[in-house]
């Protein structure tokens, strides 16, 4: 199994340098059937090998016409690298409000961005979270945000 997840994702890389864009756009089940494997075998690929923390992001459509979208994350931006790689793991509400504000100042997000954020990540909307997990669920929000931000530029 260990050899098909390699090739698996020596096949995905080949495909991403050919690209002009660094996106790849790919139909689950035509790769699956092209390596004669699962359609979950794909997503395991995926999960493991395209994370963000390699420089990656997915996006995928289940289903009969399902597709998968890689994203190669172009790190031009150090300011937003930086925060990625140095996101407290817990973030409070005041905290997460600040570095939506300076993203903002600094033209990161539009208005509607800043403002979108900041009620995504707020108390309230976590308010199904308990209290112990709340911060942590918004650090990871946060990251996604950044990630989002990233993969625009």
């Amino acid at each position: 199994m260990a050899g098909l997840t390699s090739d698996i994702e020596k096949f995905l890389k080949a495909l991403l340098e050919e690209s002009t864009d660094g996106m790849l756009e790919i139909g689950r089940n035509d790769l699956a059937m092209q390596f004669d494997c699962a359609p979950s075998q794909i997503n395991y690929v995926l999960s493991t090998r395209f994370t963000p923390h390699n420089g990656y992001l997915i996006e995928s459509k289940r289903g009969g016409n399902g597709f998968i979208k890689i994203i190669t994350i172009v790190e031009e931006d150090d300011y937003i690298s930086y925060l990625i790689k140095n996101l407290n793991e817990q973030m409070t509400e005041a905290s997460a409000d600040i570095l939506f504000m300076d993203l903002y100042k600094k033209k990161y997000f539009t208005r509607d961005e800043f403002l979108m954020a900041k009620y995504a990540t707020s108390d309230k909307a976590l308010s199904m979270i308990d209290a112990k997990s709340r911060n942590y669920l918004r650090s990871d929000i946060i990251k996604n945000i950044l990630l989002s931000v990233l993969a625009r530029s």
